[in-house]
């Protein structure tokens, strides 16, 4: 048999096994310890209780506004996201080993495809956000992540 081929075939063997290794590790995964599950199945509830620290940075507070005017319509308030619409970014699959900062600015600048939650693909959002905006944003969620045991 062709050398080529067999290795073809292994690669591409490892890198679906790998996809249902990642896919088996963060699908349907419980929130950490210091996040729980909201009560309420409605339409548009928390999926989660966020604990929010005091005493933000300025560029942190600047992000919370800007989450608030541009995300929060989506992904609630304090990112604890909202049942049917869209998923809590305060949440172990969006911690910066997995999703890093960049995959934020991508997604908020182009949209994108559903790959972890059943809420559907994230369209880009209208209004355009200048990169000291997005890096506020970015901040802010990241603040909300560490205090909530997410590194």
């Amino acid at each position: 048999m062709n050398k080529g081929l067999i290795g073809a075939v292994v690669g591409v063997t490892v890198a679906v096994a790998g996809w249902f290794w990642v896919q088996s590790r963060t699908a349907g995964e419980p929130l950490p310890a210091s996040i729980s599950n909201a009560t309420s199945n409605a339409p548009g509830a928390p999926m989660a209780q966020v604990v929010v620290p005091t005493g933000f940075s300025s560029q942190v507070q600047q992000g919370e506004t800007y989450f608030n005017a541009v995300c929060s319509a989506c992904h609630g308030a304090n990112a604890a996201g909202q049942d049917g619409i869209a998923p809590p970014l305060v949440h172990r699959i969006y911690e910066p080993s997995h999703h890093g900062d960049a995959a934020f600015v991508q997604a908020a600048r182009n949209g994108v495809q559903a790959h972890h939650w059943r809420f559907g693909d994230m369209p880009p959002i209208e209004q355009r956000l200048a990169d000291g905006e997005l890096a506020a944003i970015i901040a802010y969620v990241r603040e909300l992540q560490r205090a909530n045991g997410i590194n």
